[in-house]
C-alpha cells in the first residue's frame, strides 16, 4: 500500500493527535484556543460531575459500611486516605471548627481529582470509539480526561479560591480582610495602599491559575504520550496491510511495552498529581486563617 492510499484509508499522525485532543463542544467544529470561556466543553462538564457523583458514592458506601472490627479492604483503604488528610489538615489548619469542613473538603478534592486522572489509564480509543458508534459520526469528538482541560482545572482551581476568600471574610470579618488589602504586605502607610492592594490581587490571581495549570500541564502531557504510543500501534497496523515485517513486529512490541511502562509510572502521576492539589488547596486555606 502506498502512503497515499494508506493515507485515504485513515488519518495521519497530525490529524489524529488533532482529533483526540479536540473538545465535543458547543461549536460542533474543533476548538482553536486552549482556553475559551464562550464555549462549553460538554466532555469535560460530562465526565467531571459523574465522577463527582462517583466519589460522592464511593465515601458515603465507606462510610455507611464502616464497622469498629477489622475492616475490609475498602474500608482500610479509606480509613488510610482519611488518616492522611486529616492529619495533613491539622498541620496547615489549626481551627478545628474549619478542618470539619476543610478536611472532608480536601479528601473529596483528592479523590475527585485522582479518579478523574485515572481515565488516562483508559485506552486512548475505546470511549471515543464508542461515543462515534453510538452517535453513528466517524468523526465525532470525544476527550474522557477532564483534568487534561485547562477550562475544567481553572474552574476547580476558581472554587477553591471562592472558599479562600470567604475564609478571610470570616475569619477576620468583612472590614478586617479589606484593611489587610490595603495595608499588607508593605505596611499601613496610606501611600502605600494602592501597591499593597495590587499586590493583593497579583497573590490571589497567581495562586489561582497556577494551581489550575500546574494539574493541567501534567495530565495534558501524560494524554500526549498516551496519544503517541498508539501511534505505534496504528503504524503497526499499517504495516502489517502489506505483509509482516520486521519493523512492524517491533512496532507492535514498542507498542505493548512502552504502553505498559507508561501507564504503571503514570500511576505515580495521577496520584501525585491529585495530592498536590489537595495540598495546595489546604494551604490557600490555611493562609486564609493567617493575619498579616
Amino acid at each position: 500500500m502506498s502512503i497515499e492510499e494508506a493515507a485515504a484509508h485513515g488519518p495521519t499522525a497530525g490529524e489524529y493527535i488533532s482529533h483526540h485532543l479536540t473538545h465535543l463542544n458547543s461549536t460542533g467544529h474543533a476548538q482553536q484556543s486552549i482556553v475559551d470561556w464562550s464555549v462549553i466543553n460538554f466532555d469535560t462538564l460530562f465526565y467531571s460531575i459523574a465522577i463527582g457523583f462517583l466519589t460522592v458514592f464511593l465515601l458515603y458506601r465507606a462510610a455507611q459500611k464502616a464497622t469498629s472490627g477489622v475492616p475490609g479492604r475498602f474500608q482500610a483503604a479509606v480509613e488510610i486516605l482519611v488518616e492522611m488528610v486529616s492529619n495533613q489538615a491539622k498541620g496547615i489548619i489549626h481551627r478545628e471548627e474549619s478542618r470539619r469542613f476543610v478536611a472532608p473538603l480536601a479528601l473529596t478534592v483528592f479523590v475527585w481529582i485522582f479518579l478523574m486522572n485515572a481515565m488516562d489509564l483508559l485506552p486512548v480509543d475505546l470511549l471515543p470509539w464508542i461515543w462515534q458508534h453510538l452517535t453513528g459520526n466517524p468523526h465525532a469528538y470525544q476527550r474522557v480526561v477532564a483534568s487534561a482541560d485547562l477550562n475544567g482545572t481553572l474552574g476547580l482551581s476558581m472554587g477553591v479560591l471562592l472558599i479562600c476568600l470567604w475564609y478571610n471574610i470570616k475569619i477576620k470579618g468583612f472590614g478586617g480582610w479589606v484593611h489587610e488589602l490595603f495595608s499588607a504586605p508593605f505596611g499601613k502607610h496610606w501611600a502605600l495602599a494602592p501597591i499593597n492592594f495590587i499586590m493583593q490581587l497579583i497573590e490571589f490571581a497567581a495562586k489561582t491559575i497556577s494551581h489550575g495549570m500546574r494539574l493541567f500541564g501534567n495530565m495534558y502531557a501524560g494524554e500526549l504520550i498516551f496519544m503517541l504510543i498508539a501511534l505505534m500501534g496504528g503504524a503497526w497496523a499499517v504495516d502489517a496491510t502489506t505483509g509482516v515485517s520486521v519493523s512492524g513486529a517491533l512496532l507492535w512490541l514498542g507498542h505493548i511495552v512502552a504502553g505498559t511502562v507508561w501507564a504503571i509510572f503514570h500511576i505515580l502521576i495521577i496520584t501525585l498529581q491529585a495530592f498536590i492539589f489537595m495540598m495546595l488547596t489546604l494551604v490557600y486555606i490555611g493562609q486564609a486563617h493567617e493575619s498579616h
